[in-house]
């Protein structure tokens, strides 16, 4: 580990303040789940093929509901078929070493970080949970878990009336909508734990940011918080990205480039650890 990079880490350690990870699509890309903007996000729909940015919406819900569902089902098999990767493992041992000083916000939707064994409680999901549907006509704000007997749903499947009888909201019985933040909707704190992600960077001793890139608005606007605040900001990426170039525009910040698997569980332990590390 690089010394400049122990020396950030030492002094956020020796600080009052939260150890927050913000983690994007790079790490889950390394546990095999393609990228949101990538080739397996285009869905074709009869003869139209359609974008992530199109299909990801309320509009688009409610106009082709169906073909919607069906990309998300089979976005939910890709991601449940995947397994979590030493990245996500090692935010858990950490979580288990620092307690309640740990906060996760995740922009991403496949519940890798849950399924790896990070809490409920430390863990904002900004972006929801391909898993859980909700109400669409909003008749409650509580969130359900898609039920098994959907099973898995590949690219050229169908939603069947047997399935989409299935997709219902538990409060209602109405429609229910996957349980994620489309292009056209907005941050809350009921659903998507705007205000928990603000309040914990203003809060925070330390941001790492792990394989994402800046291309949502809260996940910017918490490291812009964070750096305001004087809190630590260590971004850690395959690429040069936004979040890079504000680590290193003070004397707070570091930016570190290699894969999540490899840095993460190196940086997490040391964050752990009851004292310094060795430097020799």
């Amino acid at each position: 580990m690089e010394q400049r990079l122990q020396g950030l880490l030492d002094q956020a350690r020796q600080k009052d303040g939260l150890i927050v990870v913000l983690s994007g699509a790079g790490i889950s890309a390394e546990s095999g789940i393609p990228t949101f903007r990538g080739k397996d996000g285009y869905w074709t729909v009869g003869s139209v093929e359609y974008h992530p940015e199109e299909l990801a919406t309320y509009a688009a819900f409610q106009r082709i509901p169906e073909a919607v569902w069906q990309w998300y089902l089979y976005r939910r098999t890709v991601c449940n078929r995947a397994q979590p990767n030493p990245a996500h493992q090692a935010l858990v041992a950490l979580e288990k070493a620092i307690g309640d000083r740990f906060r996760l916000i995740t922009q991403n939707v496949d519940g890798l970080h849950m399924r790896a064994g990070n809490s409920v409680e430390r863990t904002y999901q900004v972006h929801g949970n391909i898993d859980f549907m909700r109400c669409a006509r909003e008749c409650t704000t509580d969130v359900f878990t898609i039920p098994d007997e959907i099973g898995d749903f590949d690219r050229d499947d169908q939603l069947t009336d047997d399935r989409a009888a299935l997709l219902r909201c538990r409060n209602c019985d109405g429609p229910a909508r996957p349980h994620v933040l489309w292009f056209d909707e907005s941050y809350d704190e009921p659903l998507f734990r705007y205000k928990s992600s603000l309040g914990a960077a203003i809060s925070a001793a330390l941001i790492l940011v792990v394989g994402t890139s800046a291309s949502t608005t809260l996940p910017w606007h918490v490291v812009k918080s964070g750096a305001q605040v004087g809190a630590f900001i260590v971004d850690i990426n395959i690429d040069d990205n936004p979040f890079g170039e504000i680590a290193q525009e003070h004397d707070r910040g570091h930016a570190v480039r290699g894969k999540a698997a490899e840095l993460v569980p190196k940086i997490a332990a040391y964050l752990a650890a009851d004292e310094p590390c060795d430097r020799t």
